[in-house]
């Protein structure tokens, strides 16, 4: 199937979301779609399969002009959207998530659960997935939920598949899994339209790249004719050279020690310090132990013996409390479970853990509440009309800088940021990495956990390497590289 996009624009009343864009999805091939959020391309994707109607433009498949009413007639007709945004039920069985729209049933007209049962087991042994199909999807990793909706997409015999951010929730086992059955439904012949704001996967696994950027479609190339310091230009107007700003902190005396820390589930101790206005960096496998430490400093999660000292003072309670008291924010991994009300509004979220500060009284004032809100969220950058928005309605980068700012707030001396720029754009990325380095130069301490190299060479003082469940060593920023890290992260010396 081949589908074409040309001179596409929408608009929301005053608010051009598209202007002329075109695009083709050819047979077979894996085509990234790259651009910053706002940029348009789940507007794009979503005209494609129904759920927008274009204001201009037309749509062609296999060279005839086509629209859908709705998105469960374009997966009829082949075009399936796996959503950033599970579409899971979670009281149902992954089996049952499977079939929910399309039962099998039996000869008296009942439900066939073994038929159904036999037919995933099958599916599953052909792209190499393992998934507890018989378990209720709430019981499931985040990981196994989304390969369930991946492979719900592939039994309908899809011809066109849209994947946005489809790697963000996986660990790299499940990713590798991914790009394998990714490779096996290019094989047959499927077209893939792949999302993704991590340059590595794009330029490992894609064909094609096209980049958008306010709403036009900027270039498209084969993805061998084009680098990633193109890619980045053409998206935010810059150099990937540009990218990470100059550290210009020198950090102080130590403000956190921790030692002969075990956290629930550890067979070793973990001992480091963090020094004033510093940026340290965790780095490691997935599974290596990384955000299980940074619980258990907060008190999130229990931990056995050892010692947490802040500014000279011993912390004594293992709550969240305790550590807050004592300084302590924690800016979790998933910031929409965790983080964010996203039912409330912007105002709320980044208000809600600061009401006794800002309203000692106990009486809250909305006009003080307000004004403290708006402080933060113009300091902090977040693109939005009003502060009375809900959250859900901002994009990824901007629903984290609220997460920041609601800890700003609280004006902490230490910051554990985990996975800080995990499934946002490049631009949102550079706001936050401006901000660390503000937040750093005005003397607070940062600990940053990420999966991406690049971002913890390019980001830290001092770089602490976890591997299963120990410290493996910490390097010093000149020392840092890939090749070290990974050596420490794997076991080597």
């Amino acid at each position: 199937m081949e589908i074409t996009m040309s001179g596409i624009a929408k608009a929301f009343g005053s608010n051009q979301v598209l202007r002329d864009v075109n695009i083709t999805f050819k047979k077979g091939e894996v085509h990234a779609l790259m651009g910053e959020n706002g940029a348009g391309k789940s507007t794009l994707m979503n005209i494609l399969t129904g759920i927008h109607k274009a204001d201009a433009g037309t749509i062609t498949i296999n060279g005839t002009p086509r629209t859908f009413p709705n998105p469960r007639e374009a997966e009829l007709n082949g075009i399936a959207f796996i959503h950033q945004e599970l579409n899971i039920w979670p009281n149902l069985t992954l089996l049952e998530n499977l079939y929910l729209m399309r039962p099998k049933k039996n000869r008296f007209g009942l439900i066939d659960k073994a038929a159904m049962l036999k037919e995933a087991e099958a599916f599953c042994e052909e792209l190499g997935i393992e998934l507890p199909l018989t378990a209720e999807a709430s019981t499931c990793s985040v990981g196994q939920q989304q390969m369930t909706e991946i492979l719900r997409v592939l039994m309908l015999d899809a011809k066109v598949v849209i994947m946005d951010e489809p790697s963000a929730a996986l660990t790299e086992r499940e990713t590798a899994t991914l790009f394998s059955m990714m490779r096996k439904m290019k094989a047959r012949g499927v077209a893939i339209v792949y999302i993704s704001h991590r340059m590595e996967e794009v330029f490992n696994e894609c064909d094609t790249v096209t980049v958008m950027r306010d709403g036009h479609t900027i270039t498209t190339k084969p993805i061998e004719e084009i680098t990633m310091d193109e890619v980045v230009r053409h998206m935010v107007g810059r150099s990937i050279d540009e990218f990470y700003p100059e550290r210009t902190t020198t950090p102080g005396d130590v403000v956190l020690s921790v030692q002969n820390l075990q956290p629930k589930g550890f067979k070793h101790d973990i001992s480091f310090d963090l020094r004033k206005g510093e940026i340290l960096g965790v780095a490691g496998l997935m599974g290596a132990g990384r955000t299980e430490i940074m619980r258990a400093i907060f008190g999130v999660d229990d931990h056995h013996g050892g010692t947490i000292t802040i500014h000279g003072k011993t912390l004594k309670t293992k709550k969240p409390e305790a550590a807050i008291k004592a300084g302590i924010a924690f800016i979790t991994e998933n910031r929409k479970s965790e983080g964010l009300i996203l039912d409330f509004s912007i105002g709320s979220n980044i208000t809600l853990p600061n009401l006794s500060d800002v309203c000692p009284s106990h009486i809250l004032k909305t006009s003080k509440l307000r004004t403290f809100a708006e402080t933060l969220s113009t300091k902090l950058g977040v693109k939005t009309q009003s502060i009375d928005e809900p959250a859900s309605s901002l994009s990824g980068g901007n629903q984290q800088k609220v997460v920041i700012a609601k800890w700003v707030g609280k004006k902490p001396s230490i910051i554990i940021m985990d996975e800080p720029t995990r499934g946002i754009d490049i631009g949102a990325k550079r706001d936050i990495y401006d901000l660390m380095n503000e937040l750093t130069n005005e003397g607070v301490s940062i600990i940053m956990v990420s999966s991406e190299l690049p971002e913890v060479i390019g980001m830290s003082d001092r770089v602490m390497v976890i591997q299963e469940g120990r410290v493996a060593g910490i390097l010093d920023r000149q020392e840092a590289s890939p090749e070290s890290i990974m050596t420490l992260a794997t076991g080597g010396v």
